[in-house]
């Protein structure tokens, strides 16, 4: 092994991983003061303030497999002392954050025009201006945000994304241009601020566009583009796309910019907890992909969320809630994700993730556990009589009231308090009742 040094050499790091999910590998072991992004290889440096601080580094990873964005990286020991501001080698001049930024298209099979990247970049803040060109690197594009701030969410979020599946991969990087200068409006070049600009003359349309074959694959560039963007704007958590599922309002406490997907919760009562109860409480907030109950602290789990959106709402939403009479602590994880284990839980292809549908309706009724419990997918002769039976072994039911939405049948069920109903739920979501799966969820309503 290499003597050791506060510059880490990693390895296998892919188009779509960012500076800032190296930082987060080594955040919980010192400051990381220095990474240099070597993408011709697939490498990286990263430096630590100081040794100490990367031989933690090293130690933590030499038991336990980093990874990010699902890809498994390997660290070790750079023969580099110290990283300097010198430029590296085929590595692109770094730039510090900008609200213009630098796009290169690798792998682009279909055609990327100034509407495509408009559709894809717009989610994350007011587009100004865009021009796309072709260099030795590929095709690229200049697109300037109104705000830094916009420039910075795109980047993070969108860095390594597809725009089509298998192709057309965004390498996003700072251009150190202070402002675009647009001529025309068409294909190539668009200045969003100005209407009135001329179009210039457009090239003769494909007459193969007009085939069969053409056709077809428009249609499907359309659908695969469609996905990217339902993607981007409902599950990527972008300030702006998150306020959207919101009404355009976020609600109290929710940034909608959080990248952290997985989540530690803490005082559990082991006796009674399990993955299945965890995963039908912590569903209710978004997708989850796998919990892991700590062999060595089993009142402590972790719970690793579909998007950073989704884990931040259910910090938010159930931080201090009672379940089975302990008072749950939640916190977000140092990992970035759970490794698959034999003692890990995987729900990532879970039937009964909330999320995969209507996301943006679903996310509109997250809220804080309530005495009040939304049951649905009930059997269509299903009596209070059979629904209090169900349900009243964890607490006191006040009332029922049972009616019909879309031909199906559904039930407000108001417990004495938000422990009872929130026992309930754990306990009796996605059980059984005269061969159907029930669902249940909390309501917002105070009162039958």
């Amino acid at each position: 092994m290499t003597e050791p040094s506060k510059v880490l050499h990693i390895r296998n790091v892919g188009p779509e991983i960012s500076e800032h999910d190296l930082r987060q590998l080594a955040q919980s072991f010192g400051n990381a003061q220095k990474i240099v992004m070597l993408r011709a290889k697939n490498q990286a440096l990263l430096q630590m303030q100081d040794v100490p601080s990367a031989i933690n580094v090293m130690q933590y990873y030499s038991t336990v497999q980093p990874s990010v964005r699902g890809r498994n990286v390997y660290l070790q020991f750079s023969s580099h002392q110290e990283l300097t501001t010198i430029d590296q080698p085929g590595q692109p001049r770094r730039v510090p954050p900008n609200r213009i930024l630098l796009i290169t298209i690798h792998n682009p099979l279909y055609p990327i025009t100034v509407d495509v990247l408009h559709q894809v970049f717009s989610p994350h803040g007011f587009v100004e201006k865009i021009v796309t060109f072709q260099k030795s690197a590929g095709l690229q594009g200049l697109l300037q945000y109104a705000s830094q701030l916009s420039a910075t969410q795109a980047r993070n979020t969108l860095q390594g994304r597809n725009i089509y599946d298998g192709c057309c991969t965004l390498d996003i990087q700072y251009s150190n241009l202070q402002e675009l200068q647009v001529n025309y409006n068409n294909e190539r070049t668009r200045d969003y601020t100005n209407v009135t600009l001329p179009s210039e003359h457009t090239r003769a349309s494909n007459p193969g566009n007009n085939n069969i074959s053409g056709n077809l694959m428009v249609w499907k560039q359309l659908f695969t583009f469609r996905v990217f963007l339902v993607e981007c704007q409902v599950q990527m958590g972008s300030q702006s796309a998150a306020a959207a599922a919101f009404g355009g309002v976020l609600p109290p406490g929710i940034t909608g910019t959080n990248d952290r997907c997985t989540l530690l919760a803490s005082n559990l009562a082991p006796e009674r907890v399990d993955a299945d109860k965890l995963f039908n409480l912590f569903s209710n907030y978004g997708n989850i992909t796998r919990i892991k109950i700590l062999h060595n602290k089993p009142d402590h789990a972790l719970i690793q969320m579909g998007d950073g959106f989704q884990a931040e709402l259910a910090f938010n939403y159930l931080k201090g809630v009672t379940l089975f009479g302990k008072r749950m602590d939640v916190n977000f994880s140092k990992h970035a994700q759970i490794n698959p284990s034999p003692d890990t839980s995987d729900f990532s292809s879970s039937p009964l993730n909330r999320f995969n549908r209507n996301a943006a309706k679903n996310y509109r009724y997250c809220c804080t556990p309530t005495k009040m419990i939304h049951v649905s997918s009930l059997p269509a002769d299903v009596t209070v009589e059979d629904i209090t039976t169900h349900l009243s072994a964890h607490g006191t039911i006040l009332n029922v009231k049972i009616f019909e939405s879309n031909g199906k049948k559904q039930a407000l069920v108001n417990f004495e308090n938000e422990e009872q109903a929130t026992e309930a739920l754990v306990c009796k979501h996605a059980s059984q009742m005269r061969n159907n799966t029930i669902r249940l969820a909390f309501s917002k309503l105070a009162a039958l």
